[in-house]
């Protein structure tokens, strides 16, 4: 029918295909020759009136909508913008052609960003502000879908039950108390309904921007402000924190049509409303059109929100518009600066009994040095000594200080939540803290009122809490006393007027005080919000904007120098310093650099405090500054740091500990500081133990970065500025059963052959094979695991042509295999060395290489081998800590559980998503190879998803000769529930929509 529609009223030979709709029938009509349109056909009985607003308004905004995309309305053949057919039964009905704006629904783009929400608001805006100055009767029509209109709902209550009846009445209830205000605000003719099957995004499946909405059919003079909070309902759906999700639509709306503050105070129950009026909707279609599913696509995602939402306080809410929009976040803010700039206190004013009036700035962030190691800082006693010890330095100082410090001492995990980009911690301090002994007297800065007073011994954020209400010049101002005696808060009650320079309580001391040493939290507000008991002294880095208008810097009171917030280098500073004088290779990961301040395990710690996983760093191998591993360095280089000349026990605890793990035959120890070094001295070893050259190694292997170890690995030499391999090595085929060479469970035996022909081709130049080098699962060849019975014939062809046999263990040794502590022990054979570095010290520079007794004979040739620093007792100390750790913790058996849990996981998720080829690797040394479906790599996908689980806090890197392996070698104290957290995440990116585009 569609079709012949269009031939007949507009000469257009076409096919047509049915869209869904609420009122019209909708098809999309594909021209044989020109353009896509939409074909528009009314149910009968269709007021004209009501098509001809439609059709006016198309052609108002194609006339003064300027750079902006919308369907353009087409004439038939006689002219005509609206066009009446009889249908089969013989009803009339009303037909418009529109055309067609290509792109994507809003509801099938994948993953919906801040970026892609802001083009939603600034699209808004510009038809809002386009629309200015047009009007038609029916846009004044009553409309159930006019939030102004919405009180409508109040009819329907009786479709809903308990919490869903409480939710609707509580906004119907406040949303009729602002009436009177609500009345007054702009009004114009809207959109009206940028709903998630209206909104056409463009193609692009990275950084998509919105390019149209489409169906005008819901367009109403109305507040203007009802047309952001529809963009917001349906662009905020889906979301784990939907206020920060609607920031974005927020100011790009506000952007190209400036709101006003009073518009913004209504945003949050307008949006409140809109979804009041989709879940009544629902409901009542229920009824009428059980079997229409489009009537109630909206309906759970839209009691999903409206739940969220209400969770929201409301002039939170409004302070996050008001800062998304460039307004001050309180209104009060400029007065109290203002006011402030007037004014100055003494910090005798607050503490009399002190005669102090300077300050020591005590910093407690995350990059602070004083505050220690963890384990240090959540030792009370520990943290009291340090306290005492620096108050006696500065006998005439208040220790103070934290205002927007982000801090890692809330380890408490209560407050933690899952954002919209994965997890959050609190870490923000938002007042001032002032080190004093315990019962010292805190007193009114001003006179005020008791708004709050909490007496609970104990509680984790205060202790003993006290919030005072003041009034000052024209506005008003909270002040809030945190760890204070119970004793001294219970005799306060609510409504107590305080006078200026009364006592209003002491400082108390732990534990009666909130889990802290004795101290004052000071804080000022500007709002209480919906507080009743309690307010946050801390908050999370992505409010922090917020926050801090909310809550304004308390040194404004006493303007103490110290105190002054001072310009944090900025990440770009720093990127654009390292390229102009750090290394020109030097290179940094990711898109956007993350600056990182802090470890803790298998966490790392930004300069917000904000915590990643970290499943990358096999370095710190028995996790990020291991309290055991540090203080064994630090008590040691406080004792004694020397070179090995010297007799020295450590030396021997650490080659004994070493020897502990390792077959009978590896006994010699020789101790250098890093991987490289380890290689190069290993080259050293098989030059002097055979006289010979030639060094048999693997494509796309890399053994350091020295001179010696550069000239062994293909990874080097046959990538970017490299010159293909020197004379004296010969590389085999990376043993890659997965998309090498040769493929399969039998291709082991064939990869040996590769090093048969390789000593095959130094005999023919009348030389002999000095050592066969190789890791036993290669890292930057994609985490290959090497092919069953590749090594022990490999091993077998290279010991009968005279060379040695070395195992690289420098980044899969020391336990990491989980069913072996080294590698080469998941083959069954025995080197003649191997050389260690990377998770031997956690961090710190420490290697080794372990031979045998007659490798070691022959090296010793007369040429002593000295090393500065290899040995030292420092590093041997720092060693022994590791071995020990990953002994007496079990971590070879977590690696072992956790690895398997893990790769059991990820070949499911394989099955799920076929871009994962291959889920290979032993321990907690694992890869995940993308390809497409003949296993060509996706190196771009690879990148992709890396950022992407960057953005989430989980941290990833790429390896593989075609850079499209993720590699998942993290500190082996990483657990299964972190598992988990990594798993989620690559689920969740892997479903977007550029991670699916392999397929086409």
């Amino acid at each position: 029918m569609a079709e012949n529609i269009v031939l007949e009223h507009f000469g257009m030979n076409c096919g047509a295909t049915a869209l869904p709709g609420e009122i019209d029938f909708n098809f999309r009509i594909k021209a044989k020759v020109g353009k896509d349109y939409i074909l528009k056909i009314s149910r009968p009985g269709e007021d004209d009136d009501y098509l001809d607003f439609q059709q006016k308004l198309l052609l108002y905004i194609a006339d003064n909508g300027e750079n902006l995309i919308a369907p353009k309305v087409v004439s038939d053949l006689q002219e005509n913008v609206i066009t009446t057919i009889t249908d089969a039964h013989g009803k009339s009905r009303k037909v418009r052609l529109l055309t067609w704006v290509s792109g994507r629904l809003w509801s099938t783009v994948n993953p919906q960003l801040d970026d892609l929400r802001k083009s939603l608001g600034e699209h808004c805006g510009k038809l809002t502000k386009a629309l200015q100055g047009f009007d038609h009767p029916q846009a004044h029509r009553e409309f159930d879908w006019d939030i102004a209109q919405s009180l409508w709902t109040k009819n329907h209550l009786n479709l809903f039950k308990g919490k869903e009846k409480d939710l609707i009445l509580f906004y119907q209830q406040t949303f009729e108390a602002l009436q009177k205000s609500y009345s007054k605000l702009r009004k114009g003719v809207v959109h009206n309904d940028a709903n998630d099957n209206n909104i056409i995004v463009s193609d692009a499946l990275i950084h998509p921007h919105v390019v149209t909405t489409i169906d005008y059919g819901d367009s109403c003079h109305t507040q203007v402000i009802n047309d952001l909070a529809v963009a917001c309902a349906y662009g905020i759906m889906g979301h784990n924190n939907p206020l920060e999700a609607s920031l974005s639509i927020v100011k790009g709306y506000h952007e190209q049509y400036a709101l006003t503050e009073g518009e913004i105070e209504h945003l949050y129950w307008c949006i409140a409303m809109r979804l009041v009026i989709s879940v009544t909707k629902s409901a009542i279609n229920k009824i009428k059109e059980p079997d229409n599913a489009y009537l109630q696509i909206s309906e759970r995602p839209a009691w999903e929100l409206l739940m969220k939402w209400k969770e929201i306080s409301p002039e939170f809410a409004l302070f996050s518009f008001r800062q998304a929009c460039g307004f001050s976040v309180h209104p009060d803010s400029g007065k109290f600066e203002k006011w402030a700039a007037q004014n100055r206190f003494s910090l005798t004013d607050l503490f009399p009994t002190v005669d102090k009036n300077k300050v020591h700035h005590l910093d407690l962030s995350v990059s602070s040095k004083w505050i220690g190691h963890r384990e240090e800082f959540n030792d009370l006693e520990f943290f009291q000594f340090k306290i005492d010890r620096l108050q006696k330095e500065y006998p005439d100082r208040i220790l103070a200080g934290g205002y927007l410090e982000p801090r890692p001492l809330y380890t408490s995990t209560e407050y933690d939540k899952v954002g919209n980009s994965g997890p959050e911690s609190r870490t923000i301090h938002l007042g001032i803290d002032f080190w004093l002994p315990e019962k010292t007297p805190v007193h009114a800065l001003f006179d005020g009122e008791v708004v709050i007073a909490v007496n609970d011994a104990g509680d984790k954020e205060y202790g003993g809490l006290l919030i005072l209400r003041h009034e000052l010049d024209g506005f008003g101002l909270y002040s809030l006393y945190g760890h204070l005696t119970v004793a001294s808060v219970s005799s306060k009650k609510v409504g107590q007027r305080i006078n200026k320079g009364e006592c209003i309580g002491h400082l108390g001391n732990y534990p009666e005080n909130g889990n802290w040493v004795s101290h004052l939290h000071f804080q000022l507000m500007h709002s209480l919000l919906d507080n009743k008991k309690d307010f946050p002294g801390v908050t999370y880095p992505k409010q922090k904007e917020v926050w801090q208008g909310l809550c304004p810097d308390p040194n404004l009171l006493f303007k103490l120098k110290e105190l002054a917030q001072k310009q944090e280098t900025t990440n770009q500073e720093l990127i654009d310093y390292r390229r102009k004088h750090l290394g020109k290779s030097l290179s940094l990961q990711y898109k956007n650099p993350i600056k990182i301040v802090r470890g803790e395990a298998q966490y790392l710690l930004d300069q917000y405090g904000q915590k990643y996983l970290d499943t990358v760093n096999n370095v710190a191998h028995v996790g990020h500054e291991n309290y055991k591993v540090v203080k064994a360095g630090q008590e040691q280089m406080a004792l004694l740091n020397t070179n090995s000349r010297y007799l020295h026990d450590q030396i021997n605890i650490l080659a004994q500990e070493l020897l502990q793990t390792l077959p009978q035959a590896l006994n010699v120890v020789h101790f250098v500081n890093s991987g490289s070094e380890a290689n190069e001295l290993a080259m050293r070893m098989v030059k002097a133990a055979t006289g010979l050259k030639d060094i048999i190694a693997s494509e796309v292997g890399y053994h350091g970065n020295t001179n010696m170890c550069i000239d062994i690995s293909s990874y080097k030499f046959d990538g970017k500025g490299g010159k293909g391999a020197p004379e004296h090595t010969h590389i085999i085929p990376l043993p890659d059963a997965f998309r090498g060479k040769y493929r399969g469970f039998d291709s082991g035996s064939k990869y040996a052959e590769e090093v048969q022909l390789q000593i095959d081709a130094i005999h023919k130049k009348n030389r002999k094979p000095a050592a066969f080098i190789i890791e036993p699962i290669i890292s930057c060849g994609g985490q290959i695991e090497l092919p069953n019975g590749f090594l022990d014939k490999a091993y077998d062809y290279v010991r009968r042509a005279g060379g040695l046999c070395i195992s690289d263990e420098v980044q899969v040794g020391c336990g990491r295999m989980g069913k072996t502590f080294w590698g080469f022990q998941l083959y069954d054979v025995v080197p003649d060395i191997i050389t260690m570095g990377k998770p031997l010290g956690n961090g710190h520079p420490l290697a080794a290489v372990v031979c045998t007794q007659e490798v070691a004979e022959k090296f010793a040739n007369g040429m002593e081998y000295f090393n500065t620093f290899g040995g030292n007792p420092v590093s041997c100390a720092i060693g022994s800590a590791v071995l020990q750790t990953v002994k007496n913790e079990g971590l070879r058996k977590n690696a072992q559980l956790v690895g398997e849990f893990l790769k059991v996981e990820l070949k499911a998720l394989a099955e799920e998503f076929p871009i994962i080829g291959d889920v290979r690797g032993q321990g907690l040394f694992l890869g995940i190879e993308l390809v497409d479906s003949k296993k060509n790599p996706l190196p771009d996908q690879t990148d992709y998803l890396v950022d992407r689980m960057k953005d989430h806090h989980v941290l990833m890197s790429i390896d593989g000769p075609d850079h499209n392996v993720l590699k998942i070698k993290p500190p082996l104290v990483f657990t299964q529930e972190n598992a988990r957290e990594l798993l989620c995440y690559l689920k969740k990116i892997l479903a977007e929509d550029f991670m699916k585009s392999w397929v086409d």
